[in-house]
């Protein structure tokens, strides 16, 4: 049964895409690592004044901007903790002392800055709301939030999400409920093996799956596989079994409609790449040439070359791609007519690396 599934999984995701698996490259900027949840898996996570606190100042953006300039990124990740800036005085006031009112605004300036530098910017900043996700659209060519599972069990004492406020699943999809309304182009994604039972990965996927047929706003499902890290309450807890993540790849090719970008972190799995494409992936997310997955510090990015050569001894072409996907671009009232300029530079420029 399972070869069947991921049989069939190949056979849709070549229908639709051939022969081409894609990346983006990208620089990672963890933009704060404050968060005011405590997820029993999170290494990345930081109160005020704990160690590891860090905010990227104006200074440190630029920095990081120049530099994926240089090496010919095409988008920017500002990724963030969950809720700052309600949670913590002293960093509300920290962005006050740099110019800016509040966390949103920081987050629309670094983007600017990333447009200027000809990188596309891409946000994940946990839960935000509708007025904060009108402001980013306009220097955001599309944003993010994974919904890792949508089972309310994990939320209960003892589970990985009890002490996680932002990680209730009517809140998650609330506001990927609320990107299809603006026109978002979106990224959302489950993190397996968690806790969570089979029927409740089929449950998350069909949540969004009903979304999708709602709104047509998810361009990629990211299906990320647990990773223990040490320090955490979970730390002990075994990883996510391999057949459990090609089963849920080859379920989510199946279930979603064959528009939505199927994506695996190939540094979550890095001797499993074949087994990736056999399950239906087309899409291995962002890799970056510059920076680490700070999210999984302990899990490197693959070397392009390297990963392209898997790729062709699997029969297939190894693709560098934009943040916004191809379906989006050309679609009317998904893009601010502002970005469109930045965003024909770029693809202009990716034109020439194909």
């Amino acid at each position: 049964m399972k070869s069947s599934l991921r049989a069939k999984a190949q056979e849709r995701r070549d229908r639709s895409y051939g022969k081409v698996l894609t990346y983006s490259p990208k620089v990672f900027l963890p933009v704060t690592n404050l968060c005011r949840n405590r997820c029993g898996y999170c290494s990345f996570r930081r109160s005020p004044g704990e160690p590891g606190e860090h905010t990227m100042s104006p200074d440190d953006c630029r920095r990081s901007l120049d530099a994926a300039h240089k090496v010919g990124c095409f988008e920017a990740l500002l990724c963030l903790g969950d809720t700052p800036k309600g949670s913590f005085v002293k960093y509300q006031r920290l962005l006050q002392t740099w110019g800016f009112d509040g966390i949103t605004e920081y987050l629309a300036w670094i983007s600017e800055e990333a447009l200027s530098r000809g990188l596309l910017a891409h946000t994940n900043a946990g839960i935000l709301q509708a007025g904060e996700m009108a402001v980013l659209r306009r220097s955001n060519v599309s944003m993010g939030l994974m919904l890792e599972s949508s089972a309310d069990r994990l939320c209960e004492p003892g589970l990985p999400h009890h002490q996680a406020p932002d990680k209730k699943p009517a809140s998650r999809l609330a506001m990927i409920e609320e990107a299809g309304r603006q026109k978002i182009p979106f990224t959302s994604g489950l993190l397996i093996g968690i806790g969570e039972t089979a029927s409740e990965r089929s449950q998350s996927i069909n949540e969004l799956a009903e979304l999708q047929d709602r709104f047509g706003h998810l361009q990629e499902l990211i299906l990320q596989p647990f990773r223990p890290h040490a320090g955490t309450p979970m730390q002990e807890q075994p990883e996510a079994p391999l057949d459990m993540l090609l089963d849920t790849i080859a379920e989510a090719r199946m279930m979603l409609p064959e528009s939505v970008t199927i994506q695996a972190p190939p540094n979550l799995a890095p001797g499993a790449i074949e087994g990736l494409i056999d399950a239906g992936i087309n899409d291995f997310g962002g890799i970056s040439p510059l920076t680490p997955d700070f999210i999984n510090p302990g899990y490197s990015w693959p070397h392009i070359d390297t990963l392209a050569e898997r790729c062709a001894r699997a029969g297939f072409e190894l693709q560098a791609r934009l943040p916004l996907h191809r379906g989006f671009i050309g679609r009317e009232g998904w893009l601010d007519d502002g970005l469109r300029p930045a965003v024909e530079a770029a693809q202009a420029r990716l034109s020439v690396t194909l």
